[in-house]
């Protein structure tokens, strides 16, 4: 508003934030809900994860590793990658000799809590650069992981890869050339000191109604004046008088509190491996939708489709579940049903978010 002061303004911002925030409560009070600790629904400022990347080679393939990495000739990436792990061990062997057929150039990558002390392990993805067609069977050699280019290592990994069992259809070898190697990473050096942690919780899932019912769990335990939602995404803690000389106690209890949560209404589709996730009691409104081929009818008289079309039909009020199941049975794959779900909530008889991975 014109001509009004920084103080008023800051005044009737909050008076905004309360209203939101009451009226978030009243709507969410009757809706269905899980109880989940208030750990799995937030995290400190401090638990920022460390990311490590590194290159590394894959041996012990069946043949199934690169073949013209490095343009087509014996003297590429990966090459010269065997050539000097060999040079470590004292091993001399002439570039156009070396076959790389059962070795891999890789990318590896991992997240580590920012908590995590030398000695301590944890999972690292693998993923091929070259043309590798399948890791499976295939152990990383020692590969130093670092935060970024130049830095210092600060952990190694190796191991056995793992790699997820495919179909044996054509898409099956694009899913052999990344997997896993669970624990194989090792933390050798201590980061830099994690930070001590604020009295102050982050929503994983940034949301209003939740950020007030957790205020409303932490107010029940500790006080009226122990928690305050800043905005949906923030709550922050004030800890009682009794509990001030141990606030990482405090943080503690406060994360072992339960609260019942909205579910939030998202599905989830994996076009990488075909799977398909609904989260809450979501259910689609009357609707029309062709796609490839593919009709999908939601509610009414079904409606005959052309002659390379395929009908499918569901009840009008039929759930992620149903309909997922009959675009499964018409043939539907997971990318055609990616567009379908999306078609649906673009038209407003899906009321949801659709997220593709």
């Amino acid at each position: 508003m014109i001509g009004t002061t920084r103080p008023a303004r800051t005044a009737t911002a909050r008076l905004a934030i309360a209203a939101l925030t009451a009226c978030a409560a009243l709507a969410l009070a009757a809706a269905p809900a899980a109880a989940q600790r208030i750990a799995d629904l937030t995290v400190h400022p401090g638990d920022v994860p460390k990311r490590l990347v590194g290159y590394g080679i894959v041996t012990g393939l069946d043949g199934t590793g690169d073949r013209s990495f490095g343009g087509g000739t014996n003297n590429g990436a990966t090459v010269r990658s065997v050539l000097n792990v060999l040079r470590r061990f004292d091993v001399e062997v002439p570039a156009n000799q070396l076959r790389p057929r059962d070795v891999a150039a890789v990318l590896v990558t991992a997240e580590v809590s920012p908590y995590l002390r030398a000695g301590g392990r944890f999972d690292v993805q693998v993923s091929a650069l070259g043309d590798a067609t399948s890791l499976r069977g295939g152990v990383l050699w020692i590969t130093p992981l670092v935060t970024a280019p130049g830095e210092p290592a600060l952990a190694s990994a190796q191991g056995g890869v793992l790699v997820a069992q495919g179909d044996d259809g054509p898409r099956s070898w694009r899913m052999a050339n990344a997997g896993r190697v669970p624990s194989g990473g090792m933390l050798e050096a201590d980061a830099a000191p994690a930070p001590v942690a604020e009295s102050r919780l982050l929503l994983r899932s940034p949301d209003l109604g939740n950020a007030t019912r957790i205020a409303a769990a932490v107010k029940a335990a500790f006080g009226d004046s122990a928690a305050r939602v800043d905005d949906p995404g923030a709550v922050t803690l004030v800890p009682p008088a009794a509990r001030r000389g141990d606030a990482l106690g405090f943080l503690a209890a406060v994360d072992t509190l339960q609260v019942r949560t909205v579910d939030v209404a998202r599905i989830v589709i994996s076009g990488r491996e075909g799977t398909l996730a609904a989260g809450g009691d979501i259910r689609i409104g009357p609707a029309v939708v062709s796609h490839h081929g593919i009709t999908i009818q939601v509610g009414g008289t079904p409606t005959p489709g052309g002659a390379d079309s395929k009908l499918v039909a569901v009840a009008n009020g039929a759930t992620v579940d149903d309909v997922a199941a009959a675009l499964h049975a018409a043939g539907a794959d997971s990318a055609e049903m990616a567009a379908i779900f999306d078609a649906l909530r673009t038209s407003g008889a899906l009321q949801a978010e659709v997220v593709v991975r």
